[in-house]
């Protein structure tokens, strides 16, 4: 099955505390159904100093529920549903539902 939301993708986040944001899609974690997104769903993260890096406390991204994010329209940036079309040439590629343009090239 092609999956819905894959790295790279611009995403909306639809429900939480980050809800309305949007950002990239770094990592995609299929068995857990998780994504992480550039700038959503920061933590605090306390470090203990190594001899590579420094200590103190660092935000970073964590991981946020698959249906908790959709894609941004790439025509308006809103959230929108996915499609799936094949072309004439076979290929199967997703599209917006919203504006029927396509994700995939």
């Amino acid at each position: 099955m092609a999956a819905k939301i894959r790295k790279g993708d611009k995403v909306v986040v639809l429900a939480g505390r980050d809800k309305g944001k949007s950002g990239e899609v770094i990592r995609v974690m299929p068995k857990e159904n998780r994504a992480l997104v550039r700038g959503v769903n920061l933590v605090k993260r306390h470090q203990r100093q190594t001899p590579r890096q420094e200590g103190g406390i660092i935000s970073k991204e964590a991981p946020i529920h698959l249906s908790n994010v959709t894609i941004a329209d790439p025509k308006t940036g809103k959230p929108t549903r996915i499609g799936f079309r094949i072309l004439e040439d076979g290929r199967k590629v997703r599209f917006a539902k919203a504006s029927g343009d396509l994700i995939d090239g």
